[in-house]
């Protein structure tokens, strides 16, 4: 049995007792699939994601719109990169033996250590002086450290990869070394965020730096669109987290049966647009693409940071709508309205401009849907600032990814099919 067999057959199987060589997975592996260590490193991932969504959503109901924002892209970035690194890797190199499992737990150590320091970074946002990053690059160095060492193993293991993952090694240190001067120095905040443009930038540019002449990884196209799905799918996650939220002090009556017709509402709103906005991103066949358009990767794989952005934001708008109906904020109803419906409308936006950039083909069909998505945000809010009831509001936020759907399933899908065709015969 050779050493991608081996490697395949202990993944199918559970744990390797013996260590396996890390020579790199077969990309055209039949029946590849997330592994149950991959679900359960993302669930990490979700404390992360709904720590930095609540932390928002209580930010924007205080009024702080502006710093609320920027705390929660900076939360949502460095959520993004540290979950793209690893299931990048993963898709290539796992072996899933006991070492890979260990190291595998240290990242999910350190994502939750910096997950811990999400509020103290927003409070210190919120208040103006600094941005607190020690506990968050803490938590970043502990997943490095796992990093470092699974790209150590590949590198000594596999001659053919080796360039590429000691060129890994050398500019995750340098970026490591970057934030923890970041991190743990006295800065202004303008200095920081100026600092952490850069740092992000040189996050984005790892791929590029990494494997542009040392060669790319024997990563699995749908393996990867199936991990960005489910990543998706936890981010959505928030959205009925912020349901409950909205709607839990919603509900009359001693014994909590007796609904409000807000109650209703943003049940309906908020079930209903997460249901919307997953039926949309599932309506890109993502993997058949990936596997006909591999020099796309690096596109499709940083193109999902708005994308996971906006589905988190969505679900934190969820949560400032109840914390309003609740009268819990200090903004008005058209200020609650917006900050459901610029997240929708972000994600939706970034949907279209994945699947027109992947396919390299615009479809004139799609303006007219994304046209006709944006008039029905707009006129959400529109109708906020006129006085309508928020109840209505939400259930017109929730129409815009139907128009989507609508679309897809009626005439869509057979412009769709073409673009695969004609991909896939070129």
């Amino acid at each position: 049995m050779s050493d991608s067999e081996a490697t395949s057959a202990a993944g199918r199987s559970g744990l390797a007792h013996r260590l396996v060589p890390m020579t790199g997975r077969d990309p055209e592996e039949h029946g590849r699939v997330s592994s149950p260590l991959e679900l359960l490193f993302d669930l990490t991932f979700v404390v992360a994601v709904g720590t930095a969504a609540s932390q928002f959503a209580e930010m924007l109901a205080e009024g702080h719109a502006a710093r609320a924002t920027l705390a929660f892209l900076l939360a949502m970035f460095a959520i993004s990169v540290a979950w793209i690194s690893f299931s990048w890797f993963a898709s290539a190199f796992a072996t899933d033996d006991w070492l890979y499992r260990a190291l595998t737990m240290l990242q999910m150590i350190g994502v939750v250590v910096f997950a811990l320091g999400l509020p103290a970074m927003f409070h210190s946002l919120d208040a103006g002086d600094h941005l607190e990053l020690r506990t968050m690059v803490i938590g970043y160095v502990v997943m490095r450290i796992a990093m470092v060492a699974q790209w150590w193993r590949a590198s000594r293991d596999s001659p053919s990869f080796h360039k590429v993952g000691t060129a890994n090694i050398r500019w995750t240190l340098i970026a490591q070394a970057g934030w923890i001067v970041v991190g743990f120095t006295e800065l202004p905040l303008a200095a920081v965020l100026v600092a952490f443009a850069v740092l992000g930038a040189l996050e984005l540019a790892l791929p590029l730096l990494t494997q542009g002449r040392a060669g790319g990884t024997p990563w699995h196209p749908h393996h990867v669109a199936e991990r960005y799905g489910l990543f998706a799918i936890i981010t959505l996650g928030e959205g009925v987290v912020g349901t409950i939220a909205s709607s839990g002090e919603l509900l009359g009556g001693a014994d909590g049966t007796r609904w409000s017709v807000n109650a209703v509402a943003v049940v309906v709103a908020g079930v209903g647009l997460t249901f919307g906005m997953w039926w949309v991103y599932f309506a890109t066949p993502f993997g058949d693409i990936l596997t006909h358009r591999r020099n796309r990767g690096y596109l499709f794989g940083y193109g999902h940071i708005p994308l996971y952005v906006g589905i988190a934001g969505a679900g934190a708008g969820l949560h400032v709508a109840g914390l309003y109906l609740e009268h819990h904020t200090k903004i008005g109803e058209a200020a609650v309205v917006l900050s459901l419906a610029l997240p929708v409308g972000l994600y939706l936006l970034m949907v279209y401009l994945l699947h027109t950039l992947l396919f390299s083909s615009a479809d004139r069909f799609h303006l007219l849907l994304i046209g006709l998505t944006l008039a029905v945000l707009a006129v959400a809010v529109l109708l906020s600032a006129a006085g309508v009831a928020i109840a209505v509001c939400l259930l017109v936020v929730m129409l815009a990814p139907f128009v989507t759907v609508i679309g897809h399933e009626t005439i869509g899908h057979r412009h769709q099919r073409r673009m695969l065709e004609s991909i896939a015969g070129a």
